[in-house]
């Protein structure tokens, strides 16, 4: 069997289809996969890092500041769109997989017009523009939240939630509280209440300041901090972090570790991308979510929303993050009974297994 799979742009794209592939490779291991992304971007790079074969469409978005180079963006559509069509041709897919992303829209457009079945994966509460574009083109659509009917049609969704990283769930806080100690040299226990503040690989700008503005705050609290500060405010944040001698704040720039930071955290600040908020649901975590403002639709406030209408999380949002964030996570981690609550009500919505059975829905359209 072969399957096509395109997407990309975020790691919130890649992450998912690269799970995919594994689940496909593990129900089939002789099974054939081929990825089209966008040449430049993140995929490029990391799928081939998780063992596959990737092509590159010349393809990017619309400068919507810019309009004049639009015309430039259309002729790069246009190439992409026949250099897809040769990369269908010559792979001959079985089915066709979009996670989302401009490559994806044209690789999904030029595969359903040759006869190819497709099936989107939609990682967030509000669905982008590309698999909105191609919902009439798609078999079937797998979609991480309920109510999606506003976006597509009824009778092609599947809720199979996102899927998300493998071995979450095996760390202790027993092997987390000697890795921390040891590898950053701090002086963390498991009496104490731990805060993890995760803002990606790149870094949470708002999250990033609310710290630092209120790190006096967080040193004289009896808590202990893993604090992941992405790699391009780091050094801001280490400068400010050595002002200080708290032994209790771990600033890193990229933990490596995750399993074993989340083992230890009871309570959450993160962004609010579909991953990131998959991953929360899988293990039960509390959470406070700050939405990013410069996402498409603002996508992240609706995935939020999504879990503080159910009282599964608590929305700060990111225009008020420097003044409110720090003081709520302190007052919060600290409220066992609500805690719990947030533990209990974040937990019944995890979908497990959801890349295989995003596997087992692209296997089920080639038999």
């Amino acid at each position: 069997m072969k399957f096509l799979i395109s997407g990309g742009g975020t790691g919130g794209h890649i992450f998912p289809a690269v799970s995919i592939a594994n689940a496909l490779r593990e129900i089939d291991p002789t099974c054939d996969i081929l990825f089209v992304g966008a040449n430049g971007k993140m995929e490029m790079e990391r799928v081939p890092q998780a063992g596959y074969d990737i092509v590159g469409l010349p393809i990017r978005g619309f400068d919507r500041s810019r309009p004049w180079r639009s015309i430039r963006v259309v002729i790069d559509l246009v190439r992409s769109l026949c250099r897809a069509r040769k990369i269908v041709r010559d792979f001959c897919p079985d089915v066709a997989i979009g996670v989302g992303g401009y490559a994806s829209g044209a690789a999904m457009k030029v595969a359903a017009r040759m006869g190819v079945p497709i099936l989107l994966q939609e990682q967030n509460g509000f669905a982008g523009m590309t698999n909105k574009l191609l919902k009439n083109d798609a078999k079937k659509i797998c979609v991480a939240y309920e109510g999606m009917e506003r976006f597509f049609p009824a009778e092609k969704l599947i809720l199979t939630g996102n899927p998300v990283r493998q071995n979450l769930q095996n760390g202790t806080k027993t092997e987390a509280i000697r890795y921390f100690n040891e590898e950053f040299g701090m002086d963390f226990t498991e009496e104490r209440k731990t805060l993890l503040i995760i803002g990606g690989s790149l870094g949470a700008r708002t999250i990033n300041q609310s710290i630092i503005a209120h790190l006096d705050e967080l040193v004289e609290s009896d808590i202990q901090v893993i604090w992941q500060t992405g790699k391009n405010y780091y050094q801001a944040c280490r400068d400010a972090l050595d002002n200080t001698t708290s032994k209790h704040i771990c600033c890193t720039a990229f933990i490596s570790q995750m399993p074993l930071a989340y083992a230890l955290a009871d309570l959450v600040i993160s962004r609010a991308g579909a991953s990131s908020i998959s991953e929360l649901c899988l293990l039960g975590k509390p959470s406070i979510l700050v939405p990013s403002p410069n996402v498409a639709e603002d996508h992240q406030t609706h995935n939020a929303m999504a879990l503080v209408a159910k009282d599964a999380a608590v929305l700060v949002r990111d225009a008020d993050a420097k003044e409110t964030l720090i003081s709520a996570a302190l007052s919060l981690i600290q409220a066992d009974d609500k805690l719990s609550a947030l533990h209990t009500n974040i937990l019944t919505l995890a979908l497990p297994d959801s890349a295989h059975r995003i596997a087992e829905e692209a296997m089920s359209m080639v038999r």
